[in-house]
């Protein structure tokens, strides 16, 4: 039996390469945000590679705080804190700084154990749906550049001025993935670097949205990383809340 909103591996897995695409995409995408106005998206790609590379081989030098917080319906279920640092597959390595959560002792009354199960079951099911919701959101980030080159062709991207900063583009791509999605990328000019990203969509009936929201920053060094992301199941109210804090260099 699966122990209480507990992500396993495969869901944290997903959660780690996440965080560490995004992070790499900051200073890849930007670039290529940044060609696709001028017109000359092809000849960005080469250069989109390389900012890609040289983006995660600065994150190898840091360690982070990474904090998970589990809400469902509005009720803070479950808190956990890593460690984060690059391996040197080039993949994250976390280290859990919880305490073991104890087991919890059954009282042994009929009641008891078939409320127990009734409670396990129901963990299951929420347990799947953020599976889902992990497996969703990967489609998008980090977005693809192919992907956007064929929205790009169909008419389905737009640039306009954002209302929170004079510096920032806002890049909006419509049936990226699924019809009638969205993705908003909001593109510091000055800088160079995506600020945040938000998407619009859903699981597998219309009716079940899943909106995704990620946040950037920049260290003193330039290296951008993913400050936050927050993944919301609407249907089901199952929200996973990411901040990733305490950049140290090794």
């Amino acid at each position: 039996m699966k122990e209480h909103l507990r992500f396993g591996s495969p869901t944290r897995m997903k959660t780690r390469a996440l965080g560490v695409a995004l992070a790499c995409l900051a200073g890849l995408f930007a670039m290529s945000l940044y060609g696709q106005a001028g017109g000359d998206m092809q000849a960005k790609l080469g250069e989109l590679k390389a900012s890609m590379a040289k983006n995660k081989q600065a994150l190898a030098q840091y360690t982070w705080h990474e904090t998970v917080v589990i809400s469902l319906k509005g009720e803070q279920k479950k808190t956990q804190n890593y460690q984060v640092r690059m391996g040197s597959d080039g993949k994250p390595q976390k280290t859990s700084l919880d305490q073991p959560a104890q087991q919890q002792q059954n009282s042994g009354a009929r009641g008891g154990r078939l409320k127990q199960r009734i409670i396990e079951k129901k963990k299951e099911e929420y347990e799947d749906y953020a599976e889902s919701m992990k497996t969703l959101a990967g489609q998008y980030i980090p977005p693809d550049k192919d992907a956007i080159q064929a929205a790009y062709g169909k008419g389905n991207v737009s640039f306009s001025p954002s209302a929170g900063s004079p510096d920032e583009v806002k890049v909006t791509i419509t049936d990226y993935l699924k019809p009638g999605d969205s993705m908003t990328i909001f593109f510091n000019k000055a800088q160079k670097q995506i600020s945040s990203i938000k998407i619009a969509s859903y699981m597998d009936d219309p009716t079940d949205g899943m909106n995704l929201s990620v946040q950037f920053s920049s260290l003193p060094d330039g290296t951008s990383h993913v400050s936050a992301v927050t993944i919301d199941g609407v249907k089901k109210q199952l929200m996973i809340a990411t901040q990733n804090s305490d950049y140290t260099k090794l």
